[in-house]
């Protein structure tokens, strides 16, 4: 039985050792499942004002659209569920064209209530940790440009921010679940970016900086 993760969750335990972090299986389906209000349309990511230059990226380990090297898919965040009697939520990402297909993951319970609240942004009495970093990303002038999922490893996921300020452009490896809660809580709608490799098969994807 499916049971969708409740947007309106309190505060949830801590996940008892075992969980997995950032688990995942790929999937070739093109069924289609149901979109997460405010997570509809497409938007391009931001481009700098005609006759801009682009800002030179400041990262050690530039990967995806910054060096042209990879292929990246467009995705929608389409659900966050919990499969019982597997008590760790699933998040599936579905390719946004032909032909739609999915990357799931198992994340930890606290990691799926947010990312439910995100999607459907649902307020809370105080600010949480990505809250926060979305406010302090907005107060400093930093848009985020894309969030890419870019490698995996057994079960384990690996995944980027794309940022761009004042300073330059720059990149930064965090969670896949920390990426798409703070992409869907931006004022304008940030492009989740998948490596093309990981929709189809599921055998290993080394992320950037590493070998095979």
């Amino acid at each position: 039985m499916t049971v969708p993760v409740p947007a309106n969750s309190g505060p949830v335990g801590t996940v008892g050792e075992g969980a997995p972090e950032e688990s995942g299986i790929v999937s070739g389906t093109t069924e289609s499942d149901g979109i997460a209000d405010g997570v509809d349309e497409p938007v391009e990511a931001a481009t700098p004002p005609d006759g801009a230059a682009e800002p030179e990226p400041v990262s050690a380990n530039p990967t995806g659209p910054l060096d042209g090297t990879a292929d990246f898919r467009m995705a929608l965040v389409s659900s966050v569920t919990v499969d019982l009697p597997n008590q760790h939520p699933a998040v599936c990402l579905r390719e946004m064209e032909t032909p739609r297909r999915q990357l799931t993951f198992h994340v930890g319970l606290q990691d799926g209530v947010a990312l439910s609240h995100a999607m459907r942004r649902i307020p809370t009495p105080r600010p949480l940790t990505h809250e926060l970093m979305s406010e302090v990303l907005q107060r400093f002038d930093i848009d985020l440009v894309a969030v890419r999922i870019v490698g995996r490893v057994g079960t384990v996921h690996f995944a980027e921010l794309d940022l761009r300020g004042r300073a330059g452009r720059s990149v930064h490896g965090c969670r896949p679940t920390d990426g798409l809660i703070l992409a869907l809580q931006q004022p304008v709608q940030v492009p989740i970016l998948i490596d093309a490799r990981l929709l189809e098969s599921g055998d290993d994807v080394p992320p950037p900086g590493t070998t095979a």
